[in-house]
């Protein structure tokens, strides 16, 4: 039987979730009345529909039992055994398991999308005609048209990026008629998200505080996507798709159109003041705030949280329970900065006995390391994470890796029994710096060097590179002229762990470069403490299981089920 519409609007509002959020920010509701005839009665109700598709926006403080991705990356490895985020190295990842959650919170948030925009566009409410906030209102109802195509495009995105080919429909439809449909090829999805941002960049506005007339007083909506974010969604997304796992032959045209889409996002940021800032702004309760961040996800209410704090502060200290522990393999990353060179190299100034000195800057901003103070700022004993030390091993729950996680964390948040605080914490989707080292990639790729320049492309990769590494309280040595590929690509891939660390990309970057043999392994640090007071290192490698397969997610078997169009990807076939 063919449902109708009001049917159809009842099925996709009961798989709504509901995520409620602080009122002068994105404001994420609560609503339990969404029939056709409630949300057409007012502006508000209208915009409790929109706030809940926001809701669906991805983030990642620890979604897997407290854990992180980069902890089923080289980044990280998860204290706690019992977590689900060990299923991805242990062979106990497949289609019974699937890790669906992207799956599922996509699909409901595009349905929601398409009935935004099949049933609620081009409303006048007349009977608040009268009312002084009309057309401001109004203004903002009109707006929400290109902020749902985006939010439909980003989610549609967030698929192919963990599938490849998926289910692809832009209209309301019944379990019945999704269940018969079969994969779009991703191809088809990457040009439909290119031609949705390039119809709605020109409409959506570039700035939510500068709205004049049309600003509803009180309402900062910094929460809401902007010219910018569409621009970012178009140049990250035309960026997987340059990038082997998707392309393929290596076709320099996909290369090229990435380059231009990024370089756009760099030029627009700079002429609407974004620009890059201390790589300490980028987390925090006010990290909303930055000028770096170009779309954020709000997590918390005004009234805050500290539930990523109490997942990540050292066990041992007062509330902290550990959790996402940085590998010894992204501490080798961070470069000596009076030199650029690795630890490794004879010339880079390191030295054994004292291993953490003279580092990149953002080695001390991103870990916990033993002897650190101050951490977080209740805790009056410096760090001890050697063996027999208060946050060390063999205590239950002690960081395997030698390390615990700073960034991202709020040190001044009190865990302590009667003491307890909280603080308000948000997810940066989009910032300035991916965009100069998105820019870097694909320029790179396409004129076939570091240092090749163009009359389109002005800025070398090595250049734009260059302009990361002189941030704000980072100011590393440049990359010098004149670099071979294999260098430069070395370089730009540590760069982009580096500066990304635990902001969602190195768990996405390594498959989208085909480099997946690189979470085969990690690398831990073992410390000792000796009797005369000093400290002994030793590495230790620990073997993970990597098979090419795992370059995509499998596809739910419940959903396999109820499809019989489905077709699982390549490898678990056979892998219930």
């Amino acid at each position: 039987m063919k449902f109708d519409k009001l049917h159809k609007l009842i099925i996709v509002i009961t798989s709504i979730f509901l995520f409620a959020s602080c009122s002068e920010q994105m404001e994420y509701r609560e609503n339990q009345n969404y029939q056709k005839d409630y949300i057409q009665l007012n502006f508000s109700n209208v915009g409790g529909l929109i706030s809940n598709i926001y809701a669906q926006l991805d983030y990642d403080f620890g979604n897997y039992d407290g854990a992180m991705l980069a902890s089923a990356s080289d980044e990280a490895e998860y204290a706690w055994e019992s977590s689900s985020i060990h299923d991805f190295y242990n062979g106990s990842w497949g289609p019974s398991n699937p890790k669906a959650s992207i799956w599922n919170s996509s699909y409901s948030a595009i349905q929601n999308c398409n009935l935004f925009l099949e049933e609620f566009l081009g409303l006048t409410f007349p009977e608040l005609a009268l009312n002084d906030d009309y057309q401001a209102q109004m203004f903002r109802y009109n707006n929400y048209e290109n902020e749902v195509r985006f939010l439909r495009a980003y989610f549609y995105f967030n698929l192919i990026r963990q599938y490849g080919d998926v289910p692809f429909y832009t209209k309301v439809m019944t379990t019945e008629e999704v269940n018969k449909l079969t994969r779009t090829p991703y191809e088809n999805i990457i040009q439909f998200i290119v031609d949705e941002s390039d119809a709605i960049v020109n409409k959506i506005p570039v700035d939510y505080t500068k709205l004049g007339s049309m600003a509803i007083p009180g309402s900062q909506e910094n929460g809401r996507a902007n010219r910018i974010a569409v621009l970012s969604l178009k140049a990250r997304t035309l960026l997987y798709a340059a990038s082997p796992l998707f392309n393929k032959d290596n076709n320099k045209e996909l290369w090229h159109q990435a380059a231009l889409a990024n370089k756009a996002v760099i030029d627009s940021s700079l002429v609407h003041g974004y620009h890059l800032e201390d790589y300490t702004q980028i987390w925090g309760p006010h990290n909303w705030e930055s000028k770096e961040a170009i779309f954020v996800r709000r997590i918390t209410e005004t009234s805050g949280s500290n539930i990523l704090e109490s997942r990540n502060f050292p066990i041992g200290v007062e509330g902290g329970n550990s959790g996402n522990c940085p590998t010894q393999t992204l501490v080798d990353a961070y470069q000596m900065k009076s030199t650029g060179k690795f630890w490794d190299d004879p010339e880079s100034g390191y030295e054994a006995s004292n291993p953490y000195a003279g580092r990149d800057p953002r080695f001390n901003m991103t870990i916990v390391k033993n002897g650190d103070t101050k951490w977080p700022f209740y805790n009056t004993q410096p760090i001890q994470t050697y063996f027999g030390g208060a946050n060390g091993e063999p205590i239950s729950g002690a960081t395997p890796t030698g390390y615990y996680l700073k960034k991202l964390l709020d040190s001044s948040i009190d865990l302590r029994p009667g003491k307890e605080t909280r603080s308000r914490h948000s997810w940066i989707t989009y910032r300035l710096g991916e965009f100069y080292l998105n820019y870097a990639e694909a320029v790179y790729n396409y004129l076939g060097s570091a240092d090749g320049t163009s009359s389109e492309f002005q800025m070398s990769a090595r250049e734009a590179v260059n302009v990361i590494r002189s941030r704000q309280g980072v100011e590393m040595p440049a990359l010098e002229a004149g670099l071979s590929n294999d260098k430069f690509w070395e370089l730009y891939t540590n760069e982009r762990m580096v500066e990304l660390a635990f902001e969602g990309h190195r768990f996405w970057d390594v498959r989208r470069w085909k480099e997946g043999q690189k979470l085969s392994s990690i690398d831990r640090m073992k410390i000792t403490r000796n009797a005369d007071n000093t400290y002994s290192y030793r590495r230790e490698s620990v073997n993970r299981l990597w098979e090419d397969k795992m370059y995509f997610f499998p596809i739910p078997q419940s959903e396999l089920l109820k499809n019989d169009n489905l077709t699982q990807n390549p490898g678990y076939e056979t892998n219930i």
